[in-house]
């Protein structure tokens, strides 16, 4: 075998492993790139609805032109210590490893920062090698961008439905109003129908979503010590 044949297989490796770190450090570049406030990011699953020619339906919105009612509900349904924390409850996340650890079931530990650095740069489904992978995002995310910037991101790119991203044609599609008219039922229908917005559908919701919906608003009317890294 001649030295050339030799040297192909550990070519190729390089040019993998050169691949396979500046896929990892591509995301924290994205994220300097993500404060500029004109730049308008898209989450990687509406660049899979691009990739397989199905479209989506996303109108982005500034922070300011979105309803206080619907920032209130979503905290107090996704992330209630959103202003307090850095990126990641750790007490909250401490709990569910300890649960995890004792065989109980768990609950859902993910921030706002979380779940936007997995939408923006990873995948959906439960792993252990994407939680490692999004918890330093949502770390280095949380300390580049405000509070507000990091909130006007995840609205504009949540998913609201099949093909729905973002509060503004969230809104439009379920309620026929703006980001900027939504109620507070509306609101809180729209935050609880965040984990799983395909089967629970804001517009038609059911007797559970309805029972969910009336505690978040209740929470919502309350949530003024809270959102206070938001509103002055």
């Amino acid at each position: 075998m001649t030295a050339e044949v030799r040297a192909r297989p550990r070519a190729l490796l390089g040019r993998v492993v050169r691949g396979a770190l500046f896929l990892i450090v591509l995301p924290y570049l994205l994220i300097f790139l993500y404060a500029l406030p004109f730049v308008r990011p898209v989450s990687t699953l509406m660049i899979a609805e691009l990739a397989t020619f199905s479209g989506y339906d996303r109108q982005w919105v500034a922070f300011d032109d979105i309803s206080p009612n619907l920032v209130r509900s979503v905290m107090m349904s996704e992330d209630g210590q959103f202003c307090s924390h850095y990126g990641v409850d750790w007490t909250q996340m401490r709990s569910v490893v300890e649960d995890t650890l004792s065989g109980e079931a768990t609950r859902g530990a993910s921030t706002i920062p979380m779940q936007t650095a997995k939408n923006l740069f990873l995948w959906n489904g439960r792993s252990f090698i994407r939680k490692a992978l999004e918890l330093p995002l949502a770390l280095v995310s949380d300390l580049t961008w405000s509070k507000r910037r990091m909130m006007e991101i995840y609205l504009n790119i949540a998913e609201w439905g099949p093909g729905i991203y973002g509060i503004e044609a969230a809104a439009r599609h379920h309620f026929n109003t703006s980001a900027a008219k939504l109620s507070q039922r509306q609101s809180a229908l729209l935050a609880v129908s965040l984990p799983n917005p395909i089967e629970r559908v804001a517009s038609k919701p059911s007797r559970s979503m309805n029972r969910l919906a009336a505690v978040i608003e209740r929470r919502a009317r309350q949530s003024g010590d809270y959102i206070t890294c938001l509103y002055d």
